[in-house]
């Protein structure tokens, strides 16, 4: 579990920056017990972390708490609320829980904040910007 004690790091140097954890609900085919062990992580550590839930419009914000997920069947997923809510938010550090197959507009080359794309699965995709951490 290398990546675990790397998220934990991360979680833990950014005490003090406003943190949000975005997950991609577009499919009951997540990987579940892993995404829950993740916001479990951050709400122990960091509790003050919001909660994204988001397919192809955000379904939710709100204080981290695992058991509050709620998955789509419809497999669409677009990352353009989530990048621009953020933005807007003045987030430090972005999160994402994600497969990286949703859309994400040809022009947006890069965003202000930290981000973090949380890939699980076995296939890595090239990620437009910001860093990839594979979580399995």
């Amino acid at each position: 579990m290398k990546w675990h004690k790397r998220i934990l790091s991360m979680i833990q140097d950014r005490q003090d920056k406003k943190v949000a954890l975005a997950v991609d609900t577009s499919t009951k085919e997540a990987p579940t017990e892993l995404i829950n062990n993740i916001v479990k992580l951050f709400e122990t550590v960091k509790p003050d972390t919001i909660l994204v839930q988001a397919d192809f419009k955000i379904r939710s914000t709100a204080p981290v708490k695992s058991d509050t997920i709620t998955y789509h069947t419809h497999g669409k997923s677009s990352y353009t609320l989530v990048l621009e809510w953020a933005k807007e938010e003045k987030i430090d550090t972005l999160f994402y829980i994600t497969d990286v197959t949703g859309f994400l507009p040809e022009d947006m080359e890069s965003v202000d904040f930290e981000l973090f794309w949380l890939v699980s699965g076995t296939f890595m995709p090239k990620i437009p910007f910001g860093k990839a951490i594979k979580v399995a």
